[in-house]
């Protein structure tokens, strides 16, 4: 359905995309992850020429975009775009929304249009938004009536632009569902997500983009367990981990507390596990408060999905002893703690700095 090759885009003199050859087969869902600004929505963008490329060729159903006689309101109709800030029409209504288009480009009557309109919002599961006007909706309301809006023109191809991370946490789950229905019914669809479970379940493949290239590109199994490429397995390794660098002792525990259980949120931990690794990590700082007047410390906390461990990670500058050994009494309870809710830990110092490794207890 989609073939590309060699494709570039420069805004000035900075190059965004270098050289992209990449294929999407009919029924295929492809996820785009990568770092940010590494050109992932650029790419999206040059399929449908909302961005014009500077190089290379793109055929969408055998046709070359490109060239000065490609019909592009034709093939625009045939691939479809939802972007991650909706993009709605504020004054017209849920229903008015769905039916502009089909209407104005596919010819529809009314009736035939609004008929398929309410067809699409119960299959979004917004049958009774109809009536109501985007600023009535949440952002994931917003997020499926844009969803439904493209699939009104009745596309080949949808490209998700990041289409949950302009909405709160607990409505992500109704957007993604949303798309997995779609795959399931055999969608073609390019999707850049920061999602990686989300990726890993809905997809057959995964594009990795890194330095304006489709860096590397295979299966879910082989891109997240086990990626041939430097760089691709350094960033695998960092969405299952969490690095934190406290530099005062009236750092924000809350923030803290809150970005330690959205990580928990997205690894699928146990309650139980979350509740561990919490405690842990306020007993351990308030342990180690007395160092924060010497140095920062280095928060790191990592996830196997391999034999489902956890550990706790915390460094600092000097050749202090360790901190479960070395304290003023007052801390005893904390030790005890400490003690009580891991399976090892490990105390180091390794070029001149201070390293305490925690293995937290699963249940």
């Amino acid at each position: 359905m989609i073939k590309v090759e060699h494709l570039s885009k420069r805004f000035g003199a900075h190059t965004v995309l270098k050289d992209i050859t990449a294929e999407i087969r009919k029924g295929e869902v492809v996820s785009i992850i990568g770092p940010s600004g590494t050109g992932k929505s650029t790419f999206l963008r040059c399929l449908n020429l909302l961005d014009q490329p500077s190089g290379g060729s793109i055929e969408i159903d055998g046709v070359d975009i490109l060239q000065h006689k490609a019909d592009v309101p034709r093939i625009r109709q045939k691939m479809n775009m939802v972007f991650q800030s909706f993009n709605l029409f504020a004054h017209l209504s849920v229903l008015d929304n769905l039916t502009l288009a089909p209407m104005k480009l596919r010819g529809l009557s009314r009736a035939v249009a609004e008929e398929k309109a309410h067809e699409l919002l119960r299959l979004v599961g917004l049958g009774e938004k109809a009536g109501h006007f985007p600023d009535e909706l949440s952002g994931g309301q917003k997020q499926r009536v844009a969803i439904a809006r493209c699939l009104a023109m009745e596309p080949e191809i949808i490209l998700f632009d990041e289409p949950t991370s302009a909405l709160d946490p607990t409505m992500v789950s109704e957007v993604l569902a949303v798309i997995r229905r779609l795959a399931k019914e055999g969608m073609t669809m390019a999707i850049v997500t920061h999602e990686m479970d989300f990726a890993r379940d809905v997809s057959n493949r995964i594009f990795y983009m890194d330095e304006g290239l489709v860096y590397e590109e295979g299966t879910p199994q082989q891109i997240f367990e086990n990626p041939q490429k430097e760089k691709t397995r350094a960033f695998i390794h960092r969405i299952r981990s969490l690095q934190r660098r406290i530099s005062t002792a009236d750092f924000d525990f809350y923030a803290l507390n809150a970005e330690i259980e959205t990580f928990c949120e997205r690894q699928f931990l146990p309650r139980a596990a979350r509740h561990n690794l919490l405690l842990l990590v306020e007993e351990l700082l308030q342990i180690l408060r007395p160092r924060l007047a010497l140095s920062p410390i280095d928060l790191a906390i990592g996830y196997s999905e391999k034999n489902g461990s956890l550990e706790l990670v915390l460094e600092s500058d000097g050749s202090a002893g360790d901190p479960l050994e070395v304290t003023n009494g007052e801390d005893d309870l904390s030790v005890s703690i400490v003690r009580g809710f891991t399976d090892k830990v490990t105390h180091h110092l390794v070029n001149g700095r201070s390293r305490l490794e925690v293995m937290v207890r699963k249940a």
